[in-house]
């Protein structure tokens, strides 16, 4: 086969089919190129690829040394860490599978993730993460050792199961040197048939699946990837979001491994916008909420500032919006725009950028949920290249790619290189076929039949249209598409991310399906409500309290009446606009089983647990008492009681389209 054939069809020229022979092969070809870095009580490590390896080899033969064999699941849990990136690969390399597990889950989700795998072996970064699995390692079986990585705290734990990651290495170090060509035959018996991972999705309709993903899912996706976007050793990446996000694990780990560039691991979630602009990475992944995070903290800024500065800072900006995303796609524009656009790219856009840390970003992709058009706007209007992916766990990330010269806000642009997209007639979902397609979910072939198709289709389980020019414009999950009771089409997921756009509200959850018309919750963002709370000289005690405050729900009405004066401008969306509204006394949260852990609302919980409050707002009352029992952080209970406010919102009449 060709270099060229080889290419296009994402098989690797040279013949590399799993993710450790990459990582082996730059050992040799860029062994003092930086690998990795991390962070740690402020100074920034850094490892080659040579040294990378090196610490895979050894993490691999101490395993093996271990008991690890060819088959067997190690459980993976920890922030972003070199170490817990190893550990993925050595286990890789055995012709083992990584499951990784979602930092912040609670020890019952941990519990099921390494019960349903049979993991034998788990690796956990810290303190916080032993914790979890010692509570519940009396109900895991097949969990035989716990390894950790960070030894603070550990000191005077004394159980047979627990080993620092320390006296791994060492018993690898040993083991090496009396089997000294083992590493090397191991890592030639892998094939890219071979189970690389098994990532357990967010589990948005009951308990999480197991999505298994050969190498040869990943590395030919990633190639396919890698050559559309022109990604080469030099870039660089902040890996910070889960490990247990397919995501991270194919744009931090897999590209990176095959592309050569540097992945930047931060301190800690805390510091993690500081270490963005330390590194000023010139590739970034994120979801459409860091994003929306970003231009929130640019505004209340604004706020602060001066008022020549507040204008300055307006001025340019408008002229971005008129000019920028024309100059970034290579389009025309007239000379007088041009020459503001420069002026404003050194007094505000570079200066901006530069504190956000994107003034060596040349790629940025979102992706997860839809991200709102004038947030998209406003970061490709500064420069930014900022585009769409739309795909999932189960294709190995992506299924649509935009080209940099035809980005827009409504699509997530047409079917990448090797990927086959086709609408059902009947129901409008999304089927696909692609060198990415998962092997199947992990003991459970009867959910693997209902999502792959026998002539190798797989369902996305989101509606969509295509338009007149083959880009894929992405309405709703299609199990969540319904019908008011007038016959007019409801979308949920559309409208939510709609009022997700403003920067007063952090999560949405609407209602309609049967129902006369829409209603919405609403969660306000406790961070840019506060501040401008305080800004207005508005005292408040808690966020139940600010978010109680009829001033606040002012605010969030003249919100929503803007996304229903949008709605009405569709006259395929009009009838989705939000009647009645009230603001939730509490966060939608993950621990809760509200949210999943990629943020993603678990609709049917939250209709079971405020079903009172989902028939309060189709009833003529305008508040509603509640009752419910809280958690101190001090570990005491207590009951929260109050009355919730119902507030109505003007609806407008579609607009007709010009015959």
């Amino acid at each position: 086969m060709s270099e060229t054939s080889a290419v296009a069809d994402g098989r690797d020229p040279l013949g590399r089919d799993t993710i450790p022979k990459f990582i082996a092969y730059n050992a040799q070809h860029r062994r003092d190129r930086p690998a990795m870095r991390e962070k740690d009580l402020g100074i920034w490590q850094s490892w080659t690829w040579g040294e990378v390896d090196s610490r895979i080899r050894q993490l691999a033969c101490g395993l093996a040394a271990s008991g690890f064999r060819r088959g067997d699941k190690l459980a993976i849990i920890g922030d972003n860490r070199p170490e817990l990136y190893w550990a993925l690969a050595a286990a890789q390399a055995l012709g083992g599978v990584p499951v990784p597990i979602y930092q912040d889950s609670v020890a019952e989700e941990v519990q099921y993730v390494i019960d349903h795998a049979e993991a034998r072996f788990a690796i956990a970064e810290n303190q916080e993460q032993v914790d979890k699995l010692m509570s519940v390692k009396d109900r895991l079986p097949t969990l035989e050792a716990i390894i950790y990585s960070d030894p603070r705290g550990l000191r005077h734990y004394d159980h047979s199961c627990l080993c620092a990651m320390d006296e791994i290495v060492e018993r690898g170090t040993a083991y090496a040197q009396s089997h000294p060509n083992f590493y090397e035959e191991e890592l030639a018996k892998g094939r890219g048939s071979d189970i690389a991972i098994i990532c357990y999705t967010s589990g948005t309709t009951g308990r999480p699946k197991g999505v298994m993903l050969s190498h040869d899912n990943i590395v030919r996706s990633a190639n396919l990837a890698i050559a559309f976007d022109s990604i080469s050793e030099k870039d660089e990446i902040l890996a910070y979001l889960p490990l247990a996000w397919v995501g991270d694990n194919f744009i931090s780990y897999a590209e990176g491994s095959i592309a050569g560039f540097c992945l930047n691991c931060p301190e800690s979630a805390d510091t993690v916008l500081q270490d963005l602009r330390e590194i000023g990475p010139t590739y970034f992944f994120a979801p459409p909420r860091i994003f929306e995070n970003l231009l929130t903290t640019v505004m209340i800024r604004m706020e602060d500032a001066s008022a020549l500065k507040r204008g300055m800072f307006h001025y340019f900006i408008n002229v971005a919006k008129r000019a920028g995303r024309a100059i970034l796609e290579g389009k025309p524009v007239s000379l007088k725009d041009r020459l503001l656009y420069g002026l404003g790219e050194l007094l505000v856009y570079g200066p901006l950028k530069n504190v956000l840390g994107m003034s060596r970003l040349r790629l940025a992709y979102t992706a997860g949920e839809a991200i709102g058009p004038d947030i998209f706007d406003f970061f490709r209007a500064l420069g930014v290249n900022l585009k769409q992916l739309y795909g999932q766990t189960e294709c190995t990330v992506y299924l649509c790619l935009q080209t940099d010269d035809d980005v827009r806000s409504d699509t997530v642009g047409p079917p990448a290189p090797g990927i086959e997209l086709k609408i059902d007639p009947q129901s409008g979902e999304v089927l696909y076929r692609s060198p990415g397609v998962f092997v199947g979910y992990y003991k459970n072939e009867e959910a693997t039949a209902e999502t792959k198709t026998p002539d190798g289709w797989v369902h996305t389980g989101d509606a969509g249209v295509f338009t007149d020019d083959g880009h894929l414009r992405i309405i709703d999950r299609a199990k969540d598409v319904g019908r008011l009771n007038n016959g007019a089409l409801f979308a949920p997921k559309y409208v939510e991310n709609k009022l997700k756009f403003f920067p007063f509200i952090k999560e949405a959850v609407v209602f309609g399906h049967e129902r006369d018309y829409v209603t919405a919750f609403i969660n306000i963002d406790l961070g840019a409500v506060g501040s401008w709370a305080e800004r207005n000289g508005i005292a408040y005690t808690s966020y139940t309290d600010l978010a109680g405050r009829a001033e606040v729900y002012k605010q969030i009405k003249g919100c929503i009446e803007q996304v229903n004066r949008d709605l009405a401008s569709d006259s395929s969306m009009a009838g989705c606009q939000v009647k009645r509204f009230l603001i939730l006394h509490k966060e939608l949260d993950a621990d809760d089983g509200e949210l999943t852990r990629t943020r993603k609302v678990r609709r049917r919980i939250i209709a079971e647990r405020y079903g009172e409050l989902i028939e309060a707002l189709y009833s003529d009352k305008d508040s509603i008492a509640v009752e419910a029992k809280i958690t101190f952080e001090d570990g005491r209970t207590g009951t929260f009681k109050a009355n919730l406010a119902i507030a109505g919102v003007e609806t407008y009449t579609p607009m007709r389209k010009a015959g």
